[in-house]
């Protein structure tokens, strides 16, 4: 919908030239070149690590429990971890019973990602809003799942009920129809054309998210379409990032442009500048896991004969993960291992004798400990 010659338009949506997004292709290269340099890294160090299907499912739960987070809805993390084991067929050490709702959730991120081969399809999306609101029995405002949203204009607004302040407003319902047919074809005409896969990627987020056409859900069906576009850019779906816990921990620059980018026209440079260096950041954190896994790995093969106690095993594991990342002290020793103070002190006294941890500069009750550098 274009707006009139005599009034600009307000929305993104009702640019003249809507859907024909324009950037400035110099302002992205060396973001892109940087992007890609970094996947390349992932998938080299990818190979060294074992267990490669681990990995996967942890990507796939993180993006899962984190675009939850960004609409600030809870999921039970370890229901969907064991629904999500189950339906790729990963062995789960600690199954639990889950729920219709982690069905729900693991079912849409498993075709969103495994699935990327496939055309893209309206019937897809609804399907995806079903799983989506699947088990939910009550909710504040009613959603009818796996159908499009109602008549009533779709706004995102803030502030007091008498002068709210309009942050987004999507197409009528009218044109919902009309405009996901053309979003959908555009997606499937695309995949295999000189577009850039990731800028590919980052429009189809932002296209999406401005059709709205869901009454709720909008924000965690267009984030699994851009872990599709993202699977399909990899030809892979073998996820070793979370794009959604990078977009979560920039929750607010994230609304921020894309607020920015539906009130300023048809050029979306800023969002797709925003995007890219967004899964840089996705990427590198990636990169930091896989690194620590090695580390790892490295760790256990290199003391393998140790005689640790299971209490000590799992501390040293806290460490290598990162968890205590100015080193360990006895109080907190006793507090992971769950054992008394003077247990503590001769684990930790053991694992220096025995050569596993160092002494960090300090003394007294402060003395902390690292894993023994090699």
């Amino acid at each position: 919908m274009a707006a009139s010659e005599t009034q600009p338009p307000q929305w993104l949506w009702q640019c003249q030239d809507w859907p024909n997004f324009q950037w400035r292709d110099t302002e992205l290269q060396p973001l892109l070149r940087r992007v890609y340099d970094h996947l390349g890294q992932l998938k080299g160090r990818m190979a060294l690590v074992e267990g490669r299907e681990e990995f996967t499912l942890d990507a796939l739960l993180a993006n899962i429990v984190a675009s939850s987070a960004i609409e600030s809805e809870k999921v039970d993390v370890y229901g969907v971890r064991s629904s999500l084991a189950r339906q790729l067929g990963v062995d789960d050490q600690n199954p639990v019973k889950v729920s219709a709702q982690s069905e729900g959730l693991a079912s849409l991120m498993r075709d969103a990602v495994t699935s990327w081969q496939k055309p893209l399809s309206i019937e897809t999306l609804l399907q995806w809003h079903r799983w989506l609101f699947q088990g939910h029995s009550s909710l504040m405002q009613k959603v009818e799942p796996g159908q499009l949203r109602g008549e009533a204009p779709m706004q995102i607004v803030s502030g007091p009920l008498l002068t709210p302040k309009v942050h987004f407003e999507a197409p009528p319902r009218a044109v919902v129809e009309k405009e996901l047919e053309q979003f959908v074809g555009w997606f499937n005409e695309t995949e295999h054309s000189d577009l850039d896969p990731i800028v590919r990627a980052g429009i189809t987020h932002l296209w999406f998210v401005t059709v709205h056409p869901f009454e709720d859900g909008n924000g965690r069906i267009t984030r699994a379409l851009t872990d599709r576009a993202l699977a399909q850019a990899d030809q892979n779906s073998i996820r070793l990032y979370a794009m959604s816990e990078a977009i979560l921990e920039h929750r607010k620059a994230y609304y921020d442009v894309l607020e920015h980018t539906q009130k300023h026209g048809i050029d979306v440079t800023d969002w797709l500048k925003w995007f890219i260096e967004t899964l840089t950041l996705s990427v590198e954190g990636a990169l930091a896991k896989i690194e620590r896994t090695l580390v790892k790995t490295k760790f256990w093969a290199r003391n393998a004969d140790k005689p640790l106690s299971e209490s000590q095993r799992k501390v040293l594991n806290r460490l290598l993960d990162g968890d205590f990342e100015h080193g360990v002290n006895a109080t907190q020793y006793q507090r992971v291992a769950k054992v008394s103070k003077a247990t503590a002190t001769r684990h930790l006294t053991d694992l220096v004798e025995q050569g596993v941890i160092e002494k960090l500069p300090g003394g007294g009750r402060s003395t902390r400990y690292r894993v023994t550098a090699r």
